[in-house]
């Protein structure tokens, strides 16, 4: 009985190695240009330069071991300036994600302090809106599907549906660039969330709109039909940088040499 129980515990400890060994891939992304929702004065294209996204979200397993390096971070040692109450509050303790929490599930529950701190200990950084939105907008085969009906009826249906967050990574489709779970498993930090708000970014509106999600804001807009993305926009809005929520998580992306 021992001798299965020790051929458990290995054959565990090597897929666990197996799966945060598949979820540190990243992929290439070509520069390029998109028009953003909002964040552009005269609806002009904007830049985005070369770089490196992860292609899967970090799960539980990665954290877990983020956190064993770093335990100020953990559940119990975290202070409140970076992470409020709920932070990884559907875990066990500190170290356990716990049975009901699938270890290639995405982590949630994740401040924006420490989803920083947590890509830049392994070299890399968040994702900026712009080039989160970019890789967003594209479906299996076109790098810009936003306007078209189907791909955009998948998002909004994703949004109604409930607990999608306990999902294992990597089963929603893997888009044009090779990048999995833009649309259909969780809502994502970017680096800049809040940086539609901020004036004196040459690209960026010089008013700060507080009211930019209601009717009068929304005429600034590029794309009125675009329900989507007013919804990720205005969820963003709504966030704090010590704010953990169920539904949020993160991934991580890198400058190309």
């Amino acid at each position: 009985m021992l001798q299965f129980k020790i051929v458990g515990v290995v054959f565990l400890l090597v897929l666990s190695t197996v799966l945060t060994a598949q979820n540190t891939q990243s992929v290439a992304i070509k520069k390029g240009a998109y028009v953003p929702l909002y964040g552009t004065t005269d609806k002009k294209p904007v830049e985005v330069k070369a770089f490196n996204m992860d292609v899967f979200p970090i799960t539980n397993a990665q954290f877990v071991v983020f956190l064993k390096k770093y335990p100020q971070y953990s559940r119990s040692n975290i202070k409140g300036l970076f992470a409020e109450k709920s932070y990884l509050s559907q875990w066990k303790s500190d170290y356990d994600y716990g049975t009901t929490n699938l270890s290639n599930a995405p982590v949630t529950n994740v401040s924006w302090f420490v989803a920083k701190k947590y890509c830049e200990c392994q070299g890399k950084r968040l994702p900026s809106m712009d080039e989160w939105e970019y890789v967003a907008m594209a479906d299996e085969k076109r790098i810009d599907a936003r306007t078209k009906e189907e791909f955009n009826k998948y998002i909004l249906s994703w949004y109604e549906k409930p607990k999608t967050y306990t999902n294992p990574v990597g089963k929603t489709f893997k888009n044009y660039w090779g990048v999995y779970d833009m649309h259909g498993l969780v809502w994502e930090w970017t680096s800049d969330f809040n940086s539609i708000f901020l004036s004196g970014e040459s690209r960026k509106d010089k008013d700060t709109d507080k009211n930019l999600f209601c009717g009068s804001g929304s005429i600034n807009a590029s794309d009125l039909m675009n329900y989507a993305a007013f919804m990720r926009y205005g969820f963003r809005a709504s966030l704090k940088a010590n704010y953990a929520t169920k539904n949020l998580g993160f991934r991580c992306a890198k400058d190309l040499k």
